[in-house]
């Protein structure tokens, strides 16, 4: 993974500074690209350790074109809480404490963290146990799964980008129109976070298949590492069911950023060196990728580096 410590340096001696939607400010640069062959082992961070359990459920969410969190609380996966929680804290029907900037003053202020941490443990713990609850406020809006599997057209139909796209890698393989987007504009106001990781791409050459992603805005020490995995992981599950082998991940980012609040965190990082990437094992038994589930994804011979915490900028 020496490719994303030299992303991590390269922002650090080259960035810009500039301000923020969640008011943390950021070193940005425009325009990066990093290449992973897949034949060569998982690209995951060995680095710091990625909880690969959570990159599956997310996946898997996304393949089932769910857009609900209680499909990932329901396997301890809390990483899209912070923009629902936003959403119910920011409804006529909360009447708890003030939770105006949670992300940043829980980071500063330990007695409002006790309070924070109260708060979104009643709202999981309702999110899992109450229905009508989940239905409104668990929801994200029209985000990654639903524009993969049932974007909207304007006659009211729906299309099914992903399974389209596997006919299509079937079928015609030398498309070069193997593309998935989930940026929607007309449903982009609605959602809890409009699609960071906006479109991919398919190719199709020698038997392998490779996939390049375009993504808008990239949050280098927490969000990267989730995406590297969980691209390189849709890309063995589309070729297992095109029956190809795995060429190569492209990943072609916008903005690609580092928070301020995590620039002690990416030093630490780039002390460490990368280790021996693991080896992805996909169960046989599912018929098709969208009957997959987690217990079905596992990696053999991970063993990274210590996890290094960091905060999220919401």
């Amino acid at each position: 993974m020496k490719q994303y410590l030299e992303l991590e340096r390269f922002v650090l001696e080259n960035g810009t500074q500039k301000g923020d939607r969640t008011g943390t400010g950021t070193i940005s640069t425009f325009g990066y690209q990093m290449r992973y062959d897949l034949a060569e082992g998982f690209p995951i961070m060995t680095t710091k350790r990625v909880p690969f359990k959570l990159v599956v459920s997310e996946l898997l969410w996304f393949l089932h074109g769910d857009t609900n969190i209680r499909y990932l609380l329901e396997h301890n996966n809390n990483i899209w809480n912070e923009w629902a929680f936003e959403r119910w804290v920011k409804s006529a029907d909360y009447n708890g404490p003030d939770m105006t900037d949670f992300g940043l003053r829980a980071e500063s202020d330990e007695s409002f963290k006790a309070v924070y941490l109260e708060e979104m443990a009643s709202f999981k713990a309702r999110i899992l146990a109450d229905d009508a609850f989940a239905a409104q406020y668990g929801e994200l809006g029209n985000i990654y799964g639903k524009q993969w599997r049932e974007w909207r057209m304007s006659t009211g139909e729906t299309i099914d980008q992903l399974a389209d796209l596997i006919a299509m890698i079937k079928t015609n393989p030398n498309s070069r129109r193997l593309i998935v987007s989930a940026w929607n504009p007309e449903d982009v106001p609605s959602m809890a976070l409009p699609p960071c990781h906006t479109l991919f791409q398919f190719y199709v050459a020698d038997g392998k298949l490779s996939c390049q992603l375009y993504q808008r805005s990239a949050d280098i020490f927490l969000g990267v590492p989730f995406n590297i995995a969980s691209y390189a992981l849709l890309t063995h599950l589309i070729a297992r069911e095109t029956g190809l082998a795995v060429g190569e991940f492209v990943h072609t980012m916008g903005d690609a950023h580092l928070y301020n609040n995590h620039i002690e965190q990416v030093k630490e990082q780039l002390t460490r060196e990368p280790r021996t990437l693991p080896k992805l094992v996909l169960s046989d038994k599912p018929a098709s990728i969208f009957d997959f589930d987690v217990a079905d994804v596992t990696l053999e011979g991970y063993d990274p580096h210590p996890a290094i915490k960091a905060p999220i900028s919401v």
